[in-house]
């Protein structure tokens, strides 16, 4: 068969270190979109990289040592231990690490007055799923975690049990895939403005989608570099505009780094 230039522009990107390991249907997708707009091939290549960048590749900062990590989890001998390791990882991924210095408070304030929580759907998770052991769950809760990173989903699969949690961590391109699982509270963090780089209508249709009676939303307040820019205000207009006329209940939150919305429905 023969390769067409889209073909060659995925292999191109995907053996590509620093991409090498995101879903594919999604360097496929955005290569798509670069090459539609009658781009060199080279130059559509650079836009799909710095696409990739802007909406996944930023977050990560250098090597993730996931052989390392799992060791620490494994060999953490109490719940100190054991939060002190994740901590620690998830300081390695921008978004969650922006959350570390609020996360005794996050999910204790937003699980506050829900019914229990027994299963969780977690999307474009990131190394959130660490962040469980402040959740105050209760046991035998089922967790299913959802990014474009193939080893970060591998890592996670591997990590779950060692939180006392079920279920499984798959990799999805959620602009092209949609979970099926139905969970009590599903994770929207920081989530929709990254795939609305790509979709305009990726939030609007995620938030009709998600099979969750409970959702929370959330937005950052700065930038990476801790610049704010209007950013809150530019997000609580845009997060209002999504919801308009759906009878959902909403609760707002504002913290240091983060504005959060609890969707009940």
């Amino acid at each position: 068969m023969q390769q067409t230039e889209l073909d060659r522009l995925v292999a191109a990107i995907s053996t590509s270190n620093k991409y090498r390991q995101i879903a594919p249907d999604l360097v496929r997708r955005l290569g798509a979109q670069e090459l539609s707009k009658g781009r060199k091939f080279k130059d559509a290549v650079k836009a799909a990289k710095n696409k990739l960048h802007q909406i996944a590749a930023v977050y990560h900062e250098g090597a993730f040592a996931y052989e390392r990590w799992l060791a620490q989890l494994q060999q953490a001998p109490d719940r100190a231990a054991l939060q002190a390791s994740c901590a620690a990882i998830m300081a390695h991924h921008a978004s969650t690490r922006e959350r570390l210095p609020i996360l005794d408070l996050f999910y204790t304030t937003l699980f506050a007055g829900l019914p229990p929580i027994h299963s969780i759907l977690d999307l474009a998770c990131g190394l959130n799923p660490l962040a469980a052991p402040w959740m105050g769950l209760a046991g035998n809760v089922r967790y299913y975690a959802y990014d474009i990173y193939q080893d970060q989903m591998a890592f996670l699969n591997r990590t779950l049990p060692l939180l006392g949690l079920q279920g499984r961590a798959r990799v999805c391109d959620l602009l092209q895939c949609r979970p099926t699982e139905t969970a009590d509270v599903a994770l929207l963090l920081k989530t929709i403005p990254c795939l609305e780089q790509v979709d305009k209508e990726a939030g609007r249709r995620l938030l009709d989608g998600v099979n969750a009676p409970v959702v929370l939303v959330s937005f950052p307040v700065q930038s990476l570099g801790g610049r704010e820019k209007g950013m809150m205000e530019h997000y609580e207009r845009h997060f209002y505009e999504l919801v308009a006329g759906r009878p959902w209940q909403i609760d707002r939150f504002v913290f240091n780094t983060e504005l959060v919305y609890r969707l009940r429905r």
